[in-house]
């Protein structure tokens, strides 16, 4: 993945996508993908939101949420459209989260390697609001024994 100057964007394999955290036009548009993906929750057009749009031909290819709990920084929403994955565009959407995050981040997952990558590093300091959710329906779906917290300082 290649930087390119101005406009948050990134280019691979020939193609300019632009990461840029999303305005109030594209939320229909992002919920309507993480719906599709199995992402959405209730309450997400309230938190901050990051889209990836193929600036060829403005598709929205990738999403991501910054959520503010009362103990923490939560990245969740990661998605990235099937035809589009592998192609560094998660990344870009971390990093660009990164980037603009006002403190520590955190994220449970099942794809701990992949955040590790990114400099997600493990931590015991599970905050309460992973405990609550996990009491909840929201980790239906996912083999909880699996679940990794990791967290990610701000530079």
């Amino acid at each position: 993945m290649r930087r390119v100057r101005g406009g948050g964007g990134f280019c691979y394999n020939s193609s300019l996508m632009r990461v840029r955290k999303a305005g109030g036009a594209d939320i229909s548009r992002i919920v309507e993908l993480a719906r599709s993906l199995d992402l959405d929750y209730p309450g997400m057009p309230e938190d901050q939101l990051w889209a990836a749009e193929d600036e060829n031909d403005g598709r929205l290819v990738g999403i991501v949420a910054l959520k503010k709990h009362a103990d923490c920084l939560e990245l969740c929403a990661l998605g990235v459209a099937p035809s589009e994955r592998r192609k560094g565009i998660a990344k870009g959407l971390v990093e660009a989260v990164m980037a603009e995050a006002p403190g520590p981040v955190h994220v449970a997952t099942i794809l701990p390697g992949f955040f590790e990558a990114l400099g997600f590093e493990r931590t015991a300091d599970t905050p309460r609001t992973f405990v609550e959710k996990r009491k909840t329906d929201w980790c239906d779906g996912c083999e909880r024994r699996l679940c990794t917290v990791l967290l990610r300082k701000v530079s």
